[in-house]
């Protein structure tokens, strides 16, 4: 392509000052601290999900149910988790700056009296070393990223081409793990209302005194509840699943249409603020001397990038 010429290769800092101050050491991959809020509540959300899941609601299902949800829905969760601990734990870095790079060695402030850009004919001024066409330098990880594709808050770490489809494979996982967690809870909370005795076929209920009593965490470690408490649960669990579901969803939506048009998500923003910019100076060159329209053109840094609507997949797949 050709914006990936090595002359047209520029990469400029997000502040504006001449001095630009980095952070003191570059972040080795996403157990780096600090570590994020989200990152932290993904693990939550997660390590939640699977307590309920098979403490909870998989004992319930009739027997031969039990047996198949343990089983796919086991290697989802172990798969999901593998590929999310692997994306995090990956260094991200450009192959010249693994090879060349000191993390315990404090980065140079970039002086843009000197440099224009932070990357300019495929050399960073920052990191010292020549780096790939599409390696980009994250403000955040302090350090170049080969094939640069975004910052994920989720994972602490970088997105590039050393751990995009471990990535991936862990919001394909997720989305298909979630909406799993989300038909199942439904069937429990629809089954109690229409034959409860169906959710009652565990072996352990034969010791439990009338229908009022339910238990969980069979069957290594039984413990009594009640009705009220499980079809509680459930309606949380069904809420948070389906929001997770809807922006896991929403994103895997975004990365198929990406891979469709074989470009990764700093493309995408790039193309995206360029029209943008577009936009601007067209609305610019209709103002008049009277009257002037000022608006602000799109700030994208290079460490987050929200996802298109969902209109721009379905444009995608029916066009």
């Amino acid at each position: 392509m050709a914006c990936y010429n090595k002359r047209q290769r520029q990469t400029g800092p997000e502040q504006v000052n001449d001095h630009i101050v980095a952070p003191l050491h570059s972040r080795v991959n996403g157990w780096s601290f600090p570590l994020h809020s989200f990152q932290l509540l993904t693990l939550l959300l997660y390590s939640y999900l699977a307590i309920v899941s098979f403490g909870i609601y998989i004992p319930l299902l009739p027997n031969e149910w039990r047996r198949v949800a343990y089983v796919v829905i086991g290697i989802v969760f172990v798969h999901h988790l593998i590929t999310h601990l692997i994306a995090v734990t990956i260094d991200p870095a450009d192959e010249n700056i693994l090879a060349k790079k000191n993390y315990d060695k404090p980065m140079p402030l970039f002086d843009r009296s000197k440099f224009k850009h932070v990357i300019q004919n495929q050399h960073c001024y920052l990191c010292e070393v020549d780096v790939g066409p599409k390696t980009k330098h994250c403000s955040t990880c302090n350090k170049c990223i080969a094939d640069f594709d975004h910052h994920c808050n989720w994972l602490n770490n970088c997105v590039g081409s050393r751990n995009y489809w471990f990535f991936f494979n862990a919001v394909v996982s997720a989305t298909v793990g979630i909406l799993l967690l989300i038909l199942m809870m439904l069937y429990v909370f629809i089954q109690y209302f229409v034959d409860p005795a169906q959710l009652r076929t565990s072996p352990q209920f034969e010791s439990v005194r009338g229908n009022a009593t339910w238990l969980v965490f069979l069957p290594l470690a039984p413990v009594e509840t009640t009705a009220v408490a499980i079809l509680a649960l459930a309606t949380l669990s069904v809420v948070l699943g389906s929001a997770s579901f809807l922006l896991v969803g929403h994103l895997l939506a975004f990365h198929l249409y990406l891979l469709s048009k074989k470009m990764n998500t700093y493309e995408y923003m790039t193309q995206h603020r360029s029209k943008q910019h577009t936009i601007h100076q067209e609305l610019n060159s209709e103002t008049t001397s009277d009257q002037t329209c000022r608006t602000e053109p799109l700030q994208v840094t290079l460490y987050y990038y929200p996802p298109p609507p969902l209109s721009v997949f379905l444009l995608c797949i029916t066009s």
